[in-house]
């Protein structure tokens, strides 16, 4: 089978075509013949800096979609020939990929599988974070960073959905603002922001931030809350150096801070994620979310899709198309 490893890190040169054995499912597993994977920030990090990488050579890749090969000892619920969505532990960037059955998910009716790739990290990770992490409360105003990206594009229409008052989104540059007005945000700020969400809201800042880039981005996400208000970090794109928050940041209006990793819940507390997976799926289904497909590329085009992610100019969602 065909799949796209690198055997040394660096940046999107390092990604090449390799021929490998195809992988046999172990207890409690099923391999899936993919049909799309999804491209995520985490895919990149691995590549340049060995971000959860167990040793090299390395296949990148953490969720797919496609149709289950082979299943193995003790799997119940899932049969050869389904169509799944899957997260995994790496290994999606090939033609056939292993997954534990905890985190292999049944498509719902009426979900394709290219939508179906968009579906296993973002979507629950944007219900998590609104809903069981985040705790929105109707008319609560909720503050998004990275709003054109895949999670920021769930999150805007989710918020909107769930009955949030002003969802404030922040971008890196003008020219995602446009799209991220189209997901569900009031209002668009372009870098800077803490001020303008301090005017925006006469002083008083929102009730729930949510913060993927870490560093002094956490830092401004933190010194937008409102008294009580809710800050849930959920990644460090920035590649800051760890950041720590205590009681001269939190005790005077009383502020929360909470973090969130749907792959450190994949391994955790499965059972719990299959919950909010469940429930993410359905805002699919019924309409309330859609996440738009913005660049396609077939699996030898792995490098491009990286260069664009890289670039920081994509939105929405990037799709590695697997099988031709």
């Amino acid at each position: 089978m065909r799949a796209v490893e690198f055997e040394e890190y660096g940046g999107p040169e390092v990604l090449r075509v390799v021929e490998a054995e195809v992988p046999e499912p172990g207890p409690g597993q099923v391999s899936i013949d993919v049909a799309y994977t999804g491209v995520n920030f985490a895919d990149l990090k691995a590549r340049s800096e060995g971000y959860r990488v167990p040793g090299l050579p390395f296949v990148p890749g953490l969720e797919v979609s496609g149709r289950i090969r082979a299943v193995g000892a003790g799997v119940e619920g899932l049969t050869v020939g389904q169509e799944v969505a899957a997260l995994t532990e790496g290994g999606a960037y090939a033609e056939v990929t292993v997954a534990d059955a905890v985190t292999v998910f049944p498509l719902p009716d009426g979900v394709g599988l290219r939508t179906g790739a968009t579906l296993p990290t973002v979507v629950p990770t944007a219900y998590a974070l609104l809903h069981t992490v985040g705790r929105l409360q109707p008319g609560e105003t909720v503050l998004v960073q990275g709003a054109a990206g895949g999670v920021g594009t769930v999150l805007g229409q989710l918020a909107k959905a769930a009955g949030a008052g002003t969802v404030y989104g922040v971008v890196s540059a003008a020219a995602k603002a446009e799209y991220a007005a189209e997901q569900g945000y009031d209002e668009v700020f372009v870098g800077s922001f803490t001020d303008e969400v301090r005017a925006a809201t006469d002083g008083r800042g929102v009730d729930l931030a949510l913060d993927p880039v870490g560093g002094d981005t956490l830092r401004g996400s933190l010194a937008s809350l409102a008294p009580f208000g809710r800050l849930v970090s959920y990644g460090n794109a920035g590649g800051a150096e760890p950041w720590t928050v205590g009681q001269p940041e939190l005790y005077p209006t009383g502020l929360s801070v909470a973090g969130f990793s749907i792959l450190g819940l994949a391994r955790t507390a499965p059972a719990a994620l299959r919950e909010i997976a469940q429930k993410a799926f359905r805002t699919v289904v019924d309409g309330s979310v859609s996440l738009p497909v913005t660049a396609e590329f077939p699996l030898k085009d792995a490098p491009e899709a990286h260069r664009l992610m890289g670039s920081r100019t994509s939105t929405g969602k990037l799709l590695l198309r697997v099988a031709d």
